[in-house]
């Protein structure tokens, strides 16, 4: 995979798992201050490196930077989203 196809890839499967992080945070948890949203995020950081394998992306490859990018755009996604449908009392 050339490096173009690598970094739409790995940005694409972060942003994704990111926004289904938080919809699911916001289906299963109870309220902002419920962990489970968090935990939800935490997970959704590590199946990134699952699907990017099935994809065809050499994760053995990746340096702290690559983690720490997968992990940020994951983080933020979740937020932005879980925090859009909490703001807006969208129940799931």
């Amino acid at each position: 995979m050339d490096a173009h196809r690598r970094g739409v890839a790995v940005t694409t499967v972060a942003c994704l798992t990111g926004v289904a992080a938080g919809v699911l945070s916001s289906a299963l948890a109870t309220g902002a201050t419920d962990t489970t949203g968090l935990g939800l995020a935490i997970v959704a950081m590590l199946v990134n490196l699952g699907v990017l394998r099935v994809v065809g992306v050499n994760v053995n490859e990746f340096g702290a930077k690559d983690h720490l990018y997968t992990a940020f755009m994951t983080f933020a996604l979740w937020f932005i989203t879980w925090g859009i449908l909490l703001t807006e009392s969208v129940s799931l």
